[in-house]
């Protein structure tokens, strides 16, 4: 066994590895980051984890429901030290099995990687408390600075694949599966389907995907997922939602597996283009190169000083995370209900509306902005007719927000289209039917993005873990 791999087994035990070999391994971890980009390609099946916050114990059940490394693909959005009473633990065994696994494991920044937020929320004091001095802090801060600041999945599929354990994966093909939650032991607890682009009904009246998962949730009575005030799906946490049961999760969201039956999906032709110059196709659900579209990931949001993708880039990410300025609003901003642009209650970033997402969507040739950021009570939410989704992986925050986690998984396009080579250029574009000239010709088409399976679980078993009396203060806006 190599030492990289024994620190792998001691990390897994939740016990610290010596400073010296954190010394080293922060030094490995330096030399692979700096190979990569501002935004990293990554390339489907991946699975994308929002927040951990130095919770190790649930981290270890989310390795335990999504799968271990290296059999998944993961792509992690930050924020993985401060507030747990693990950090340390946590973010070195995510290093270890980067440098062990670097195609198979992707970390990008987010806005507690930085030294300012880790001396107030927890980190450096947990450095202090288990080392005795601050340099595994210093090593783990110089690492902050090399993590990418983005991701663009390639590849995604706009219907879902079977999950690994299934016996019947001819069901997802003929069904034409797109969304998918499963609980903690891979039992599904909704799906829904829709028809193959091109086919009866989608086009015209024909209701999009998420649109009918809206009408099918609002009509079926139950309390388990709710339509919050913008319209957008949320699962609720009331009485007949989710709640701590014997199995882990009990799921009362009414929707079986038969649920969900074929409907409009509103997708149109794959190879329609978007105005001549604009470098962008005529829906940000994909193109004949992609069908499902890109998928980038941050870790906050969006940012008024960034309208393409390959501004983000060009930064100079191998810093302290700024006061202001793009990088601070790729890791600080939020999505809201707004129009435009607005400004953040935390005091960095910014708040931004749905069709600024939309917008620049269009714009990337992106179906999908995946993010971290904020504490979702039901580990997930899409917003803005899902064009963007909220990741959180981290149950009963700061053990005791009571909130279960989610993992969202994207398939792998297997029909031989291929993906595109930058997430906003020309290439594999077919230039074959009517073009569109304008953003809102599109809309019909930007629910139509990739098929996605959400896996919910809640916080490890207390039996689990040995954790200290003592809890720390939740601070929503950080």
């Amino acid at each position: 066994m190599s030492d990289l791999d024994q620190a792998i087994a001691q990390l897994r035990a939740c016990r610290p590895i010596p400073e010296e070999q954190v010394r080293e391994l922060c030094h490995k971890a330096r030399e692979l980051l700096i190979e990569e980009g501002n935004v990293v390609t990554v390339t489907a099946p991946v699975t994308i984890c929002g927040d951990i916050h130095g919770q190790f114990h649930d981290l270890m059940e989310l390795f335990r429901v999504g799968g271990d490394v290296p059999d998944t693909n993961y792509l992690f959005m930050g924020d993985f030290v401060d507030r747990g009473f693990y950090s340390i633990e946590t973010f070195l065994l995510l290093l270890c099995l980067k440098v062990r696994y670097p195609d198979r494991m992707t970390l990008i920044r987010g806005n507690h990687e930085s030294r300012q937020i880790t001396t107030v929320y927890g980190f450096y004091d947990e450095c202090l408390r288990k080392y005795g001095s601050a340099n595994v802090w210093r090593y783990c801060c110089d690492v902050f600075d090399y993590l990418a600041l983005g991701a663009i999945v390639l590849g995604t599929s706009n219907m879902l694949g079977p999950p690994n354990d299934s016996v019947n994966a001819q069901d997802y093909i003929n069904q034409q599966v797109e969304i998918e939650v499963c609980n903690s032991d891979g039992e599904i607890v909704s799906r829904f389907t829709r028809r193959p682009r091109g086919g009866p009904g989608s086009r015209g009246s024909g209701l999009t995907a998420h649109q009918q998962l809206r009408r099918q949730l609002a009509s079926s009575g139950q309390n388990g997922m709710l339509l919050s005030a913008d319209g957008d799906i949320s699962m609720g946490g009331g009485s007949n939602g989710y709640g701590h049961g014997s199995n882990g999760l009990g799921l009362g969201l009414g929707l079986g597996k038969e649920n969900g039956n074929s409907g409009g999906s509103g997708a149109g032709d794959g190879g329609l283009t978007g105005p001549p110059g604009s470098g962008a196709s005529g829906s940000s659900g994909g193109s004949a190169g992609n069908p499902a579209g890109a998928v980038l990931c941050v870790h906050g949001g969006l940012s008024p000083l960034i309208d393409t993708v390959d501004k983000i880039r060009l930064l100079d990410r191998k810093q302290e995370v700024p006061h202001e300025g793009a990088m601070c609003d790729l890791l600080w901003s939020d999505p809201d209900d707004i129009d435009g642009w607005g400004l953040s209650p935390r005091g960095a970033g910014f708040l931004f509306g749905a069709n600024i997402v939309k917008a620049f969507n269009y714009r990337n040739d992106l179906s999908l902005v995946a993010r971290a950021h904020q504490l979702v009570m039901e580990g997930f939410k899409e917003m803005f007719d899902a064009t963007i989704v909220t990741v959180w992986s981290a149950p009963n925050y700061c053990y005791r927000c009571g909130n279960i986690a989610a993992l969202l998984e994207l398939s792998e396009d297997t029909a031989g289209f291929g993906s595109f080579s930058r997430s906003n250029g020309d290439a594999n574009r077919s230039s074959q039917g009517a073009q569109r000239t304008s953003l809102e010709d599109t809309q019909p088409w930007l629910d139509s993005g990739p098929g996605r399976r959400y896996r919910v679980f809640a916080a490890a078993p207390q039996d689990s873990r040995g954790m200290p009396a003592k809890k720390p203060v939740a601070d929503y806006f950080l």
